[in-house]
C-alpha cells in the first residue's frame, strides 16, 4: 500500500489544508482510494474556488486508479464516461466524478482528442489542463499541488494558459471563449501571451459547435462582469461567434440621447441589468422557477407574477444573481439594439435615427438565438422584450393598463427592468429622466396589479358561452366581440360586470 503522505510533489500552499471544508462524500472517495494504495485529489475549479475562499459548485476528483479499479472499490457507481476514464461514484445519493489521470492524444479536429491514454503521473494529467488557475490539485492528506503557478496567478488576478497558449488553444478552440469567460467570472485580466494567442487563433472557433459556443457566451454574459465582452470584440472573437456585435460597435449614434456608439451603449445596458434600479425584483418579482411556465392569452410568457406570488429563480438581494431572470434580461439587453445598424438613417441636420429598430431587432435576435441553438422559451421571452423595449406608454393608469394588456402582466416587470437599464446607458440628462419615467411606470403598474384589473379575455366577467346565449354564433365574430369588450373594459375597468357587458352586446353598443 502506498503512503500518500510522502509524495514528491512540490507543495505550495496559500491556506493550511485544515481550512478547506470539503463534503464528507468527497473526503470518503479520496480516503477510500488512498487506503487502497492509489493517489486521489480534488482537482480543477473546486481547488481554485477554495483557494479564493469561494464555495465550489462541483467536486471533481482525479486519481491514479483505473476506472475498473474505482468501480471495484465502491458499491454504487455510474459509467459516466469510461472512454475518457470517468466514473461517477455515488455517496449517499450524491455523485462525485472520479477520472483517471490521463494524457490526451492529438486533437485532429481542434475540438476533441483523437484518443486518451491513462497515466500514473499527476503532473502529466495537470499539464493537459487549460489555465494555471484550473490546474491545481488538493487532498486533505497532501495539501495543494500547484505545479504551474496557479496560486500566484490567483494573487495577480490573471488568466494564463498552462504551457504554450497556442498549443492549448490548438487542442480545443473553445478554450478561447473559456479564457474570456473566466476573466469575466473572476474579474481577472488575461496574460499578454494568452491574449496574443487568442487574437491569432480566434478564427479556429469556426470548428466549434454552436451549442458549445452558446454555453460559454451564456456563462460570460451572466457573470458579474459581462462588459468583458469588449475583450472578445477587441481580440476578434465576436467576429467569429457574434458578428452582429461588431456591426453594433461600428455604428455611431449621432443623437442628443446618446454619447456612445451602439455597441458601447449595449455594454452599459448589459452591465446595468442586475442593479437595484433595473432589477425585476424592484418591480415586484419574488423567487420561484420558470421551467414550465405557460403562455397567457395575450401571448406574453408567464414569466413571473406581478403581485410577487411567483417569479424567476433568484438568489441575491437584488433578485438577479444567477437565475433564469438574469439570463433572459442579459440576452435581451445584449440584442435590444441589434436592429440599429440596419435601420440607421441620418437627417439633414446630421442627427441619426433608428426607426422601427425594435421590430427589426426582434426578428434578427430570433435568428441569432436559433443559430446558437437556444430553447424556444428563451427565444420567445428575449424577442418579446426586444420587440417592446422602445414602447413609451403615457404616465397614466389608462395607458399603463393598455401597455400591460399588450405585453402581459407577468412579463411587465422585465419590460420595466430592460427600460431602466436602457435609460442608464443614455446621455445625461436623458438617463435620469428615463429612470424617473420608469419609476413612474412602476408605480402605476403596481396600482394596476393591486386593483386586479381586467387585462385579458379570460379576466372578463363574461365568456364566449355567455355571448353565444345572446345569439352570437361561434366563429370569428365571437372572438372579435370579446376583443372589443376587453378594449372597452381596459378603458373603463369599473364596467367589468356581467350584466353590464351583456347589455352592451344586446344593445349592439359595442
Amino acid at each position: 500500500m502506498n503512503d500518500n503522505r510522502n509524495h514528491a510533489f512540490p507543495l505550495t500552499q496559500s491556506h493550511e489544508p485544515a481550512s478547506f471544508s470539503i463534503p464528507s462524500g468527497a473526503k470518503k472517495v479520496i480516503e477510500t482510494l488512498e487506503q487502497a494504495g492509489f493517489e486521489a485529489f480534488l482537482v480543477g475549479g473546486c481547488v481554485r474556488d477554495m483557494v479564493l475562499g469561494r464555495p465550489p459548485k462541483d467536486w471533481d476528483i482525479t486519481t491514479s486508479a483505473k476506472p475498473e479499479e474505482v468501480k471495484q472499490l465502491f458499491r454504487h457507481t455510474v459509467d459516466t464516461g469510461l472512454k475518457h476514464g470517468t466514473v461517477t461514484v455515488m455517496i449517499h445519493r450524491e455523485g462525485f466524478e472520479v477520472t483517471t489521470y490521463r494524457v490526451d492524444g492529438e486533437y485532429g479536429d481542434g475540438r476533441h482528442p483523437d484518443h486518451v491514454e491513462f497515466t500514473s503521473s499527476l503532473e502529466e494529467d495537470l499539464k493537459r489542463r487549460d489555465f494555471t488557475v484550473n490546474a491545481m490539485a488538493y487532498s486533505p492528506s497532501v495539501g495543494i499541488i500547484d505545479l504551474f503557478g496557479g496560486q500566484d496567478d490567483l494573487k495577480k488576478e490573471v488568466i494564463r494558459c498552462v504551457g504554450e497558449p497556442r498549443e492549448r488553444f490548438g487542442e480545443d478552440a473553445l478554450r478561447i471563449l473559456r479564457a474570456l469567460r473566466f476573466s469575466a467570472k473572476l474579474d481577472f485580466s488575461i496574460a499578454p501571451d494568452t491574449r496574443l494567442a487568442i487574437a491569432e487563433l480566434a478564427g479556429t472557433l469556426k470548428k466549434i459547435s454552436r451549442e458549445r459556443i452558446r454555453t460559454e457566451l451564456d456563462l460570460l454574459l451572466t457573470s458579474d462582469h459581462p462588459e468583458r465582452l469588449r475583450d472578445a470584440w477587441e481580440l476578434g472573437v465576436t467576429k467569429e461567434v457574434l458578428p452582429e456585435f461588431d456591426e453594433m460597435m461600428a455604428t455611431p449614434q449621432n443623437n442628443p440621447h446618446h454619447f456612445t456608439n451602439v455597441g458601447e451603449h449595449t455594454l452599459i445596458v448589459v452591465g446595468a441589468i442586475g442593479s437595484r434600479r433595473s432589477s425585476p425584483s424592484t418591480f415586484g418579482i419574488c423567487s420561484s422557477d420558470v421551467s414550465n411556465v405557460p403562455t397567457d392569452s395575450g401571448g406574453a410568457a408567464n414569466v413571473a407574477s406581478g403581485n410577487s406570488s411567483a417569479g424567476i429563480s433568484n438568489s441575491s438581494s437584488d433578485g438577479l444573481s444567477d437565475g433564469i431572470s438574469l439570463r433572459i434580461l442579459r440576452w435581451a439587453a445584449l440584442l435590444h439594439d441589434v436592429g440599429k445598424p440596419v435601420t440607421r438613417t441620418t437627417d439633414a441636420e446630421g442627427v441619426d435615427h433608428f426607426y422601427d429598430h425594435a421590430r427589426v431587432g426582434a426578428e434578427m435576435a430570433e435568428r441569432i438565438l436559433r443559430d446558437l441553438k437556444f430553447d424556444n422559451q428563451t427565444i420567445r421571452l428575449v424577442t418579446q422584450l426586444i420587440a417592446v423595449h422602445s414602447d413609451m406608454p403615457a404616465e397614466n393608469l389608462k395607458s399603463v393598463r393598455k401597455s400591460v394588456a399588450k405585453i402581459g402582466r407577468d412579463l411587465y416587470p422585465y419590460f420595466l427592468a430592460l427600460k431602466a437599464a436602457d435609460a442608464a446607458g443614455k446621455a445625461a440628462p436623458y438617463a435620469e429622466k428615463g429612470l424617473a419615467y420608469v419609476s413612474a411606470l412602476r408605480a402605476l403598474f403596481e396600482q394596476v396589479v393591486a386593483a386586479n384589473a381586467c387585462l385579458t379575455i379570460k379576466d372578463l366577467a363574461v365568456s364566449g358561452r355567455d355571448l353565444m346565449e345572446t345569439g352570437i354564433p361561434a366563429g370569428p365574430g365571437l372572438g372579435q366581440t370579446l376583443n372589443r369588450l376587453l378594449d372597452y373594459v381596459i378603458e373603463n375597468p369599473e364596467a367589468n360586470e356581467r350584466e353590464s357587458l351583456l347589455s352592451l352586446v344586446r344593445n349592439k353598443s359595442i
